[in-house]
């Protein structure tokens, strides 16, 4: 065989190889009855924020910030994720959540925020600062 027809056969073998690597890393969106059932594989779930529970963040006692998720299904979880609090995390409509189950709970690595502002048909919100004097 000549060194061209190699090479086009060892492309061909890579192109297939990751096409078939991202067919089979391609999540999509879960719940977290799913989620605990398989704790060693990572989802998505997205669902809406409980405001009436605490969400807790203090650097100085854990590297977490932890909040209160309910996901398509109703089921509600506290999760935590690894990192700060996100700026205007209390004005999501809806959070999609990446992680996995661990032993204590459901461990978020990355947090995705819906905002409705984003999508107000063009209609103008006015937000008041309100200083203390």
């Amino acid at each position: 065989m000549k060194k061209l027809h190699i090479f086009g056969i060892v492309i061909i073998a890579v192109t297939i190889g990751v096409i078939i690597s991202t067919i089979s890393d391609s999540s999509t969106y879960s719940n977290f009855k799913e989620a605990s059932e398989n704790p060693d594989m990572e989802f998505m779930v997205v669902g809406k924020l409980n405001l009436e529970k605490e969400m807790s963040y203090d650097p100085e006692t854990s590297p977490y910030f932890s909040f209160y998720l309910i996901d398509g299904t109703g089921l509600e979880e506290e999760v935590r994720f690894i990192g700060s609090k996100p700026q205007d995390f209390e004005r999501s409509d809806q959070v999609v959540i990446t992680g996995k189950y661990q032993d204590d709970g459901f461990i978020a690595s990355k947090i995705l925020m819906k905002c409705p502002s984003k999508y107000n048909n063009g209609n103008n919100v006015e937000v008041k600062a309100v200083s203390e004097s």
